[in-house]
């Protein structure tokens, strides 16, 4: 209400409209809050719910390899060099958000896009590193082998990783060549496959020699077995719209 309107307008309504002007003036900044988002918790896939692994199986096999269980609804790995956990449904792109912790001086990772047409799923999957960056070896070898690398190719821009045995946040997102991997709220790596800079690491790196790395158009999600201890949990994805 402007003051012209102000002067023709009756004493009390003044009174009233004065007061409502200075309530304004003192309100919490309500139109700088996010806008609520309008994504579903249906959008999302639950990987893995606290009870069962009854979404994942081994590498290669029908079965859960030994060493791999649910403990504390948590997925718990004891290193025992069992194999490595990969899920039976398979995505192009996505959206992936889990949690893992992991032992002193200890190490795993999580792989994407993986086929079963090789040993190992790191031959045709890039990892996003798990690792204890204070104490294992590997931590000062290389950059890209800390928390949160793609594996040998890209070290993290930053480091976001809270110590071993407390829980870290991670999510990854896969769509068509694009790709960035996620540590406790903080974008850490961000890439594009095939593409210049992509292919110039790759012949740089441990996976020079591997024809199929990266390459897959779609593939499961797998959990590393490296013969330490390793918890995950509160796995979930979401399925994003196929590249044409």
């Amino acid at each position: 209400m402007n003051s012209q309107i102000l002067r023709c307008a009756s004493p009390a309504l003044v009174g009233i409209a004065a007061a409502l002007m200075s309530l304004s003036a003192c309100a919490p900044r309500a139109l700088e809050v996010a806008p609520v988002s309008t994504e579903t918790e249906s959008s999302w896939e639950t990987l893995f719910d606290g009870a069962t692994l009854d979404l994942w199986r081994g590498f290669q096999k029908d079965h859960i390899p030994s060493g791999w269980s649910v403990k504390d609804a948590v997925i718990y790995c004891a290193g025992t060099n069992g194999g490595d956990l990969i899920t039976k449904g398979q995505w192009q792109n996505f959206d992936l958000e889990l949690e893992w912790k992991i032992s002193e001086a200890g190490n795993s990772g999580i792989m994407y896009r993986v086929v079963e047409v090789h040993g190992a799923p790191y031959l045709t999957g890039p990892e996003m590193q798990v690792l204890d960056d204070d104490a294992h070896p590997d931590a000062a070898n290389d950059a890209s082998h800390l928390s949160g690398a793609a594996y040998d190719l890209y070290a993290p821009a930053e480091d976001a990783t809270k110590p071993a045995g407390e829980w870290n946040s991670s999510r990854i997102l896969v769509d068509g060549t694009h790709v960035e991997h996620w540590l406790n709220g903080v974008k850490v790596v961000e890439y594009e496959l095939f593409s210049e800079e992509w292919n110039q690491r790759v012949e740089n790196s441990k996976w020079a020699k591997e024809p199929d790395y990266g390459r897959m158009a779609m593939g499961h999600i797998a959990l590393q077995d490296h013969g330490d201890e390793v918890w995950y949990r509160n796995v979930r994805i979401k399925r994003l719209p196929d590249t044409q």
